[in-house]
């Protein structure tokens, strides 16, 4: 007689419910891996490039805290000087802070950054920002400490 083990349904069950267990967590994790695609020297980079300018640093500051025609600016949810968290204007909900040097995960995910840009520019200003804003926006925030 040889001594070749019982094969144990249940381990080997175990085992491939292990496995796909760990495919699962791998493909539900997969979007937030490969989130941070830039950083936000690119992104400033990016923008720059499509203004054709620099961005300006003290046109960034005034840009972001001023109301533009509206109620709100940006500073009225991330803060005058957003290196500490925020708060929704409206909704009261927190916001992470906005300067990269508060912030290691701000503006490093480029369609994330499309996304908000898009959303918040049209809260404050009723329209799209320019490349030029943008750039403008990042070189600011990018300066602060």
């Amino acid at each position: 007689m040889t001594d070749t083990p019982t094969p144990r349904p249940w381990r080997l069950a175990g085992r491939s419910l292990r496995a796909a267990a760990a495919g699962l967590a791998l493909a539900l994790l997969a979007p937030w891996a490969g989130a941070a695609d830039t950083t936000p020297a690119r992104q400033l980079e990016r923008f720059a490039s499509e203004a054709g300018r620099p961005g300006a640093v003290e046109a960034g500051r005034a840009f972001f805290t001023r109301t533009h025609g509206g109620a709100w600016s940006c500073a009225s949810c991330h803060g005058e000087v957003p290196t500490a968290p925020g708060r929704h204007a409206s909704t009261g909900k927190a916001i992470a802070p906005l300067a990269p040097a508060a912030n290691p995960r701000a503006f490093t995910d480029t369609a994330q950054v499309d996304k908000w840009l898009r959303r918040n520019c049209r809260d404050v200003l009723k329209r799209e920002c320019s490349a030029g804003e943008k750039a403008d926006v990042l070189a600011w925030l990018g300066s602060l400490r």
